[in-house]
């Protein structure tokens, strides 16, 4: 399979300042040395528990933040390396779906011209045939006509996420990164939103990087998952692998916390201990340690390396051997 976009070991740091009562300023590593590999017409879903840097990671590739190290490799450019006169040309082929359909739309634009918006921004398409294509692109996320002159208050939720995607598709991407795109809609509009997604990824031939904290979404849309603890991947693998017999810690007690309807199934598992750590002053080694049922003294000195367990399957975890001593009854 080819390669579309590659990570590699790409950092990104943000300065907080003193509190009330004075201090230091100090630093919060939001992404720790990551690296990943999107296949062309794959899905790739990035999850964990909110602040573990998933939405940091997108905005970077996206170079809406700026990284302090690493590189994105994009069709084999490095386009950290690019100004941003250079970076215009492949500025077509990412596209973002952002989390908050109310505040990612300018209220003050009718949906005709937010979506036509980067059309006339990228020269695609004569201003003569503006209207036809706009409405082309309404009708392939499931709008009508009639919703072309109205503004984004008088839709739905749901509603406004389709309008987003639309506004994605114009430019006719190769790569969209959705961030967490159905997490603010209704649970039966999401299932709406994410089946929308994967048919036009058939229709267009689209790769996308899916960021998450919904295991149940992550696992419906994905084909290969890779999971984040505190701005570390911690494991990544095809998504019935993963799903099946997990080879961290903290993926283990992310799928043993979905709850299951059925009184009658017990659970085997130690629940997770204490809170997550400040990033500001993470754990010393791997820094799930201090939550971790398998942990071990060597896990507080040193940090695992993210190796494979076999058939692919990545683990950064000094035992990932023992992964499932614990697991559902």
């Amino acid at each position: 399979m080819e390669p579309l976009l590659e990570i590699r070991n790409l950092s990104k740091s943000f300065a907080v300042a003193p509190g009330p009562l004075g201090g230091k300023r100090q630093s919060l590593r939001a992404v720790d040395d990551i690296s990943l590999t999107l296949y062309r017409g794959e899905t790739l879903g990035l999850v964990g528990e909110s602040g573990c840097g998933k939405s940091t990671t997108g905005k970077l590739i996206m170079r809406l933040l700026e990284a302090d190290a690493g590189e994105v490799l994009f069709q084999g450019e490095d386009l950290l390396r690019l100004s941003q006169r250079q970076l215009r040309p492949h500025r077509r082929q990412l596209q973002m779906i952002f989390q908050d359909p109310y505040s990612s739309l300018n209220p003050r634009l009718r949906v005709g011209d937010i979506v036509g918006e980067p059309l006339h921004v990228h020269k695609l398409c004569p201003p003569a045939e503006m209207r036809t294509e706009v409405l082309r692109l309404l009708r392939t996320v499931g709008l009508t006509e009639e919703h072309i002159d109205r503004y984004p208050h008088e839709f739905s939720g749901g509603q406004r996420q389709r309008i987003g995607i639309a506004r994605a598709l114009a430019v006719r991407p190769s790569l969209i990164i959705a961030d967490e795109p159905v997490s603010a809609l209704d649970l039966s509009i999401q299932a709406q939103v994410v089946n929308l997604l994967q048919d036009i990824q058939q229709e267009f031939g689209l790769t996308y990087l899916f960021i998450a904290h919904n295991l149940s979404v992550i696992e419906h849309i994905s084909d290969r998952v890779a999971v984040m603890y505190l701005g570390r991947i911690v494991e990544l693998a095809d998504a019935e692998a993963l799903y099946r017999a997990p080879r961290h810690p903290y993926t283990e007690a992310l799928l043993n916390a979905v709850p299951i309807p059925d009184p009658q199934r017990r659970r085997s598992h130690r629940p997770l201990q204490g809170e997550i750590p400040s990033p500001i002053n993470p754990p010393s080694g791997c820094h799930f340690h201090p939550r971790c049922p398998y942990a071990q003294a060597i896990c507080s000195q040193q940090r695992p390396a993210l190796l494979d367990q076999g058939a692919g399957h990545l683990a950064a975890c000094h035992f990932s051997s023992e992964v499932g001593r614990f697991r559902l009854a």
